[in-house]
């Protein structure tokens, strides 16, 4: 007889970069890492019952109030995932009815709150994103230039100039005209083909300055491909438009993307170091129970399904908005 395990989750959104959520706090599932990839697979797949960029596993952590660990869609675990922290951070807050509370990260443990909303009717949330660095060796990149600032990197691209930098997993960020997303998924994993030159891989995003505090990012997520929007993408880029000039630091940067928009502000602490408040939404667009094999995590089916309309009616108003300034 098939001994059914029975999951529950809810999947949510940050600027339509989806995940699903598991809470392991409880420690009622008895995951393992062979069986957290397995599910992030099974769940992740658009072809699927759910379909997701990838999975958020909450658990408990003895150093903060929560411990978030993200699986990418292709199952590998990232270090970082801003819009999937705004997620767990909401989860976090309504679960222990806190405004505030303090997420263990795989590099950190990063401050998140609630706050006003940056569009009606959308749950906004903000998160730390830190430790910031300008080292090209963090990534790691092979390269000539520390830092790598708006410099060529011949074997990836002959027409543009990159930043490289970590938020703390990796990223390169181009300032350019807007690109077609073929051309950016080209740029993409030509990146995380290139072993000799990118070990680990890295997230690539180019951006287009809109106006002063205002500009547009697209992004190819390491281990996902062409995403809606990245945070920790969104965030670097963020920084690097203050480091070309184009923006300010500690004053509001609108970041939009082709899932939305969302706010960061870039602090410097010291004489080259940087914190970064990323804010935006945090969108439940519904919970279910997963019913799988424990033994054969190659299919899985949803019941107990509840859907958040008004949640997801409230996110398609802020996605209108924010692709009308993008045609601006």
């Amino acid at each position: 007889m098939v001994t059914v395990m029975e999951i529950e989750m809810i999947k949510c959104h940050g600027s339509g970069n989806d995940f699903i959520i598991i809470d392991e706090m409880d420690d009622n599932y008895y995951l393992t890492d062979t069986s957290r990839i397995a599910l992030t697979k099974v769940l992740a797949d658009r072809k699927g019952p759910a379909g997701s960029d990838g999975l958020l596993f909450i658990q408990t952590s003895s150093q903060a109030d929560a411990r978030m660990r993200m699986f990418n869609s292709d199952g590998s675990e990232a270090e970082m995932c801003g819009n999937g922290l705004r997620c767990v951070a909401r989860y976090i807050l309504e679960r222990f009815g806190k405004k505030e509370a303090v997420i263990e990260t795989m590099q950190a443990n990063l401050a998140v709150a609630e706050t006003e909303a940056i569009f009606p009717d959308v749950p906004t949330f903000e998160v730390a994103i830190e430790p910031v660095l300008l080292d090209p060796a963090s990534l790691p990149l092979t390269t000539d230039y520390t830092p790598h600032i708006e410099k060529p990197i011949p074997e990836l691209d002959i027409k543009r100039t990159y930043t490289a930098l970590s938020v703390p997993n990796p990223h390169l960020v181009s300032i350019t005209d807007a690109l077609s997303p073929e051309e950016v998924e080209k740029v993409g994993q030509q990146a995380n083909e290139n072993k000799r030159l990118l070990p680990n891989g890295t997230n690539v995003s180019f951006l287009s300055p809109i106006e002063s505090q205002k500009i547009f990012v697209r992004t190819f997520e390491r281990g996902v491909g062409l995403t809606s929007a990245c945070g920790t993408a969104m965030s670097a880029s963020a920084l690097v438009s203050i480091l070309a000039g184009h923006n300010n630091l500690n004053e509001v940067i609108t970041v939009l993307n082709p899932g939305g928009m969302v706010q960061c502000v870039v602090r410097q602490t010291g004489d080259d170091g940087y914190t970064i408040r990323l804010r935006g939404n945090a969108t439940y667009e519904f919970s279910a129970v997963v019913s799988i094999d424990p033994e054969d995590m190659t299919f899985a089916e949803l019941n107990e399904m509840s859907v958040y309309e008004d949640e997801i009616a409230g996110y398609e108003k802020l996605a209108q908005a924010a692709a009308e300034l993008s045609a601006q």
